[in-house]
């Protein structure tokens, strides 16, 4: 497995210094939140857009994902929805990423109606993605918190530019143990998040290994079933500010998830 990180824990950094953190600490790869608050957006010309992939290219960082905020299955017309996620694909595209994370936004829960309207989205998205070389993948989160519920969705879509991102918190939350999550995920696992907090009514980021979310238990997971995608820390720092700056933690955040790796090896 690779290790990268995410800039939602370092959300106006500019690109420079991204690239700096990553090379410092012996990350693989980055996942970029796609925001105007930040230096990675789809408002960048193309010339913006060939400089940030030529800095990562030149440090041999790669760009994992680009963390776009489409809401597939959200109530409303397919319009915005998929204008939103084509620009992130198109952005991907550009930078050379290999992944674009979408979000459920479906309400407080999954349905048969809320799966059918993102798995209509999702295919929408797919003959797009796969021309550009980029997999779509949807995110444990929301309304289809549990690895079951986003596996039904991508399921039904059944194309290999759509996938999964499996964020470990999310279906912690939901209920689902590791080895749970891996058997319905595993068929579309594009990507996987780590992250750790202290428990399920405060989720302020940690660092990693100082909470209680099923860290070892996931990383042996994909240890035994010899899984080689990408594991990704996302630290959310940008929605707590009380929570520590991910700077000074990704040193020690890269030799857990090494020592974890080791030890499921």
């Amino acid at each position: 497995m690779r290790l990268a990180f995410s800039t939602l824990g370092v959300p106006t950094l500019p690109v420079d210094k991204v690239v700096r953190l990553a090379t410092d600490h012996g990350y693989h790869g980055v996942e970029l939140r796609a925001s105007e608050e930040g230096p990675v957006h789809t408002g960048l010309s193309a010339a913006e857009r060939a400089g940030v992939a030529e800095r990562f290219a030149a440090a041999g960082i790669d760009i994992v994902t680009v963390a776009a905020y489409a809401q597939v299955a959200a109530p409303g017309a397919d319009g915005p929805v998929l204008e939103e996620a084509r620009a992130a694909l198109g952005l991907a595209a550009d930078l050379g990423a290999s992944f674009v994370r979408v979000f459920p936004g479906g309400g407080e829960a999954a349905s048969g109606e809320t799966d059918e309207v993102a798995a209509r989205r999702l295919a929408a998205l797919a003959p797009l993605a796969e021309d550009l070389g980029v997999r779509v993948l949807l995110e444990t989160h929301d309304s289809h918190r549990a690895g079951a519920d986003v596996a039904r969705v991508v399921g039904l879509v059944g194309h290999r530019a759509i996938g999964a991102m499996w964020d470990v918190m999310h279906t912690w939350l939901a209920g689902e143990q590791p080895s749970s999550t891996w058997s319905v995920l595993a068929p579309f696992l594009g990507c996987v998040q780590v992250k750790d907090i202290a428990s399920a009514t405060d989720t302020t980021p940690l660092p990693l290994g100082a909470g209680v979310l099923p860290l070892a238990e996931t990383i042996e997971v994909l240890s035994r079933a010899q899984w080689e995608g990408w594991l990704c820390w996302e630290y959310e720092k940008r929605w707590y500010e009380q929570a520590a700056d991910l700077p000074g933690l990704l040193g020690p955040g890269r030799e857990l998830l090494v020592r974890l790796l080791s030890e499921s090896a």
